[in-house]
């Protein structure tokens, strides 16, 4: 018996998971940057967003081998993350000013790419549920021809 994924196989499929995988693999580097640059002013919001490069990535794997369960979960993710970025983004534009304690990276920079994370994560959302609708899992069984298919006993040992 042979098993196929005959959805797999057509480009738009393939061209899907690419994407989620990209996107992935996008947000987790985004949120690396911001944390790696806001580090030494960051204090409740480190292991939250260490948390989420280390899912992002683990999601990126099991998406990239075609494991369809884990797109309901990343579009989940991605709606946290969004609301996250969108509160957080303007708090280090406001941080852009004397008397706040500077982080590595410039703070205008910081709110940029932590609004830059809004579009991916809603790119993320709509990609993993295109993802989810186009059956990553449906199996097909083929059967080796052989003689109970003709209507014939199957062969015993003697």
């Amino acid at each position: 018996m042979t098993i196929t994924h005959p959805n797999r196989d057509k480009p738009v499929v393939q061209a899907t998971r690419a994407t989620v995988v990209l996107l992935l693999l996008a947000s987790a580097s985004l949120v690396l940057i911001v944390t790696v640059g806001g580090w030494k002013v960051l204090w409740g919001a480190k292991p939250i967003e260490i948390g989420y490069v280390v899912v992002y990535l683990t999601l990126a794997f099991y998406a990239a081998r075609w494991n369809r369960g884990v797109l309901p979960v990343a579009a989940v993710l991605a709606v946290l993350l969004l609301i996250f970025a969108l509160v957080a983004g303007p708090s280090w534009f406001a941080r852009d000013k004397t008397g706040f304690a500077q982080p590595s990276i410039d703070a205008g920079l910081l709110g940029l790419l932590t609004l830059l994370i809004v579009p991916v994560q809603m790119l993320l959302i709509a990609f993993a549920m295109r993802g989810f609708s186009q059956g990553w899992n449906v199996e097909l069984e083929h059967r080796e021809p052989g003689p109970e298919l003709y209507g014939e006993a199957p062969p015993y040992p003697a």
